[in-house]
């Protein structure tokens, strides 16, 4: 709301012409209270109407800077009171909220079990610039335990039921997406055919060489999941590369139940650039060269 004092100058008559001191001065002073919307001027006054407008607007509290300011897992929004800018600083772990049971623990690739993701973020960020810090990630939910090796026959395995577990995984957002909100429209008819044939071998478990086979007859039906899921997890930024943060949505739940996880993607990471690129991604999971599709990462 703004309020709008408009002060007129009225000199009467032929003013001009008399003294100073007989000047008859009116004073009008119009009080405009209105609500406005953006871009739009509340009161429109025309060139040469009035001789003077004074706007004067009322004192509100000031808005917290840190009230609309974002800040990465591990910081916190605080107020630089020389300029009263908000600004994003490191947590103190002991200021997060206990955990309220084990099943908030998380392992650090550090093999130490952190209360919860809050306690984990915090610390990392403290290590922030320092070379414990980088190479420091959270490695998978749960609390830390001994995970077996993953010999290469097991790794040979794990593609198959990836592969198996990202079409079911789309066939079921398919299955329950009655307002649109799961999959796009362009989504929804790449799954349509999908959906229609995956009846055949129901989801569930699967012996290996059924898999097998299913990859080898219908391998049109996996190359779409394989694009979806590298687009799901490519957000921050969307530039066509993984990052180990990246991964961590679908690495942290994996490696707990799949001991290969870790060893499989470390292994897509073909040039040991600490990213994998869509080529890498399609390839790890059987995917043919001409097959990729920039387009089908939607």
């Amino acid at each position: 709301m703004r309020v709008w004092i408009v002060v007129a100058l009225c000199l009467a008559g032929h003013a001009m012409a008399a003294p100073v001191s007989l000047l008859c001065v009116c004073v009008c002073v119009c009080v405009c209270v209105c609500e406005t919307t953006v871009g739009i001027n509340p009161v429109q006054i025309e060139t040469g109407e009035f001789d003077e407008a004074i706007q004067i607007e009322e004192d509100f509290p000031a808005e917290n800077p840190c009230l609309n300011h974002h800040c990465k897992k591990g910081k916190v929004c605080e107020i630089d009171e020389e300029n009263n800018s908000p600004m994003c600083v490191c947590q103190d772990p002991s200021s997060c909220p206990a955990a309220a049971g084990e099943f908030e623990h998380v392992c650090g690739t550090d093999n130490k079990t952190y209360d919860s993701s809050c306690h984990f973020f915090a610390t990392k960020c403290a290590l922030e610039g320092t070379k414990k810090g980088h190479k420091l990630h959270l490695d998978y939910l749960g609390a830390c335990k001994f995970l077996e090796t993953c010999v290469d026959a097991e790794l040979s395995e794990f593609p198959l039921r990836m592969r198996d577990w990202l079409k079911n995984v789309l066939v079921t957002l398919f299955e329950r997406d009655e307002d649109n909100n799961l999959l796009t429209e362009k989504q929804k008819v790449r799954v349509q055919k999908i959906y229609e044939n995956v009846k055949r071998l129901q989801s569930g478990e699967h012996s290996l060489d059924l898999l097998a086979h299913d990859f080898e007859k219908n391998y049109n039906m996996y190359i779409f999941p394989v694009h979806w899921q590298f687009g799901e997890l490519d957000q921050h930024p969307a530039d066509g590369f993984l990052t180990h943060t990246e991964l961590a949505p679908l690495r942290a739940p994996l490696i707990p139940m799949e001991h290969c996880t870790t060893r499989f993607f470390d292994e897509c990471d073909a040039d040991s650039d600490k990213y994998i690129a869509l080529e890498e991604w399609a390839a790890c999971f059987g995917i043919k060269e001409e097959d990729i599709d920039k387009d089908m990462v939607l």
